[in-house]
């Protein structure tokens, strides 16, 4: 009697394992909420060099009396089986009007739309008060997944790694229990949805902190219009011609601009 009963309760744990399983949740449509860090004291401490050093360290020193070390921002990412959409949230944390206020790295001036079907995809970027539409294929991004993970807004994530525009160095991590290929920002081109990016060199993050199902998105997802239109190689040539004499700072704003 008593093996017959652990083969009932066995049986009856394996055909309960074998219903909650049938029953687990793939979303393909839904709403990601994001968070953007970066770490503003890391990033004031690169723009300072031998040249500048003499006003740019004082400056540096009254930016931390008044300002904290890292910068928070919000925004979504609306996801169809088909297509996705960043959106930045409005800027909550004001850091006034200083040197480190018009960094685009302590900014969100991209609106992306991803058609995941044709790899392309089109961005509105609002650099220094201008608007530019970019229209070009997805970046093509050799990503290296690894054994490593970690959950992120409730979802089992693992970790992937590349190297973007020859010299960014930068950790993803993907579920895929979202079978959407999308990500924020520009992130794309893994099994799963991106819920985690680090560019750990230049101290910006974006994650998850939900996901919610929501029908019909696919309706709701419109690329942007508005803007002067270029490529990236385009666009690339246009900002690096007007930073031309900004030396060392320059070479640095000129990365989060064209992530």
């Amino acid at each position: 009697m008593k093996l017959k009963h652990i083969l009932i309760t066995a049986l009856g744990l394996i055909i309960t394992l074998k219903s909650t399983a049938q029953f687990v949740n793939f979303p393909t449509e839904g709403v990601i909420q994001f968070e953007k860090k970066v770490n503003m004291y890391a990033i004031f401490k690169r723009a300072i060099t031998k040249e500048n050093e003499n006003y740019m360290q004082m400056a540096f020193e009254q930016y931390k009396k008044t300002q904290p070390q890292f910068k928070t921002m919000k925004s979504t990412l609306s996801f169809s089986s088909g297509a996705t959409l960043y959106t930045p949230q409005a800027d909550q944390q004001s850091s006034g009007q200083n040197f480190m206020s018009f960094h685009p790295a302590a900014t969100q001036p991209n609106t992306t739309y991803i058609d995941l079907n044709s790899r392309t995809f089109i961005t509105q970027k609002n650099i220094f008060e201008q608007n530019f539409l970019v229209k070009d294929s997805v970046r093509n991004i050799k990503w290296k997944i690894t054994d490593e993970t970690r959950e992120i807004a409730g979802y089992q994530c693992r970790r992937a790694n590349a190297i973007v525009m020859d010299s960014i160095y930068v950790v993803a991590f993907y579920t895929d229990k979202i079978p959407v290929s999308g990500g924020p920002e520009s992130f794309t081109g893994l099994p799963g949805m991106i819920l985690g990016v680090a560019l750990p060199h230049e101290n910006i993050n974006w994650f998850a902190t939900s996901v919610t199902e929501k029908s019909g998105q696919a309706s709701t997802i419109k690329a942007p219009t508005k803007g002067k239109l270029q490529t990236n190689a385009e666009l690339k040539k246009t900002v690096e011609g007007s930073m031309k004499n900004w030396g060392a700072i320059g070479k640095e704003a000129l990365k989060p601009i064209l992530l």
